[in-house]
């Protein structure tokens, strides 16, 4: 654990949490822009708490009868060879049927009611079969598929994708980006990330509430673009932690690797 005088940036704002799973739902959203195309909202990134959002970094949000509803978890475009997959926390899509996910979609970039690169529909996810079968967190990783009807490109197209980093050391400084599901904005915070027993990653930054869970935990951030190498993701050890101001996420390892091939090679999922 860290001390409080290791803490190098905090979000300052404040709130509460007792969970942050899926299930807690809040901030219905009145209307949705649809600006053709913003201008890059991480044009400048400082190490400092932030609220513009990295464009590969976007929230999940509940759909229905062509409406958004609630945004309640967080999801990051990942490098894949079509272009067409994010990645977050198994816990996230809980729920929801693996092959046909209805009303499940992201929202790159979301800011404030705005949609810069629109709304992208989850078709299929992808998770461990231990996760299926016991929700072990260790394994709390999520590959989805998306698509966008008429847009011509992958998701990857338009606003690029993290690396996948498989088997990185704790110890090093990483980067995360979430959306606390009763705001409308992103909150951003960087620290040293430590091991946390065997197959947990644990990281101290304030105000990590609901909606934050499969925030992607990013090393090497390019700060002109946002992308960077993603280690893990908010989760794993109790659902990325019963506090807003410690965080956890399962480690990658083998197991994610293989379910990002089978991602990857689109057949069902069987990792682990």
């Amino acid at each position: 654990m860290y001390q409080p005088g290791r803490q190098l940036i905090t979000q300052l704002m404040h709130g509460a949490r007792l969970t942050r799973t899926a299930g807690t739902l809040a901030l219905a959203i009145a209307a949705l822009m649809w600006p053709t195309m913003a201008a890059d909202p991480a044009a400048s990134k400082a190490a400092a708490p932030v609220a513009d959002g990295d464009p590969p970094v976007g929230a999940l949000f509940s759909m229905s009868d062509g409406h958004l509803e609630s945004h309640f978890c967080t999801a990051s475009v990942i490098d894949s060879p079509a272009g067409d997959l994010l990645v977050t926390a198994a816990h996230c899509v809980s729920g929801y049927s693996d092959t046909s996910p209805a009303g499940l979609v992201f929202v790159p970039a979301f800011d404030s009611g705005k949609a810069p690169y629109g709304i992208w529909t989850v078709t299929r996810f992808f998770v461990d079969s231990s996760w299926a079968a016991s929700s072990d967190p260790d394994d709390d990783v999520a590959f989805l598929e998306v698509s966008q009807p008429g847009s011509g490109f992958s998701i990857q197209d338009i606003i690029g994708g993290e690396r996948l980093g498989i088997g990185q050391p704790a110890g090093g400084i990483v980067r995360v980006t979430g959306y606390p599901d009763d705001q409308q904005q992103p909150i951003s915070c960087q620290n040293q990330v430590s091991a946390f027993g065997p197959g947990q990653l644990e990281f101290d930054c304030d105000n990590f509430t609901d909606g934050t869970s499969g925030s992607a935990f990013l090393t090497d951030v390019n700060l002109a673009t946002g992308e960077g190498t993603v280690i893990g993701v908010l989760g794993g050890y109790q659902q990325g932690g019963d506090t807003p101001d410690v965080s956890y996420a399962a480690v990658f390892g083998g197991g994610v690797q293989a379910l990002y091939d089978t991602a990857i090679s689109r057949h069902p999922a069987d990792a682990g």
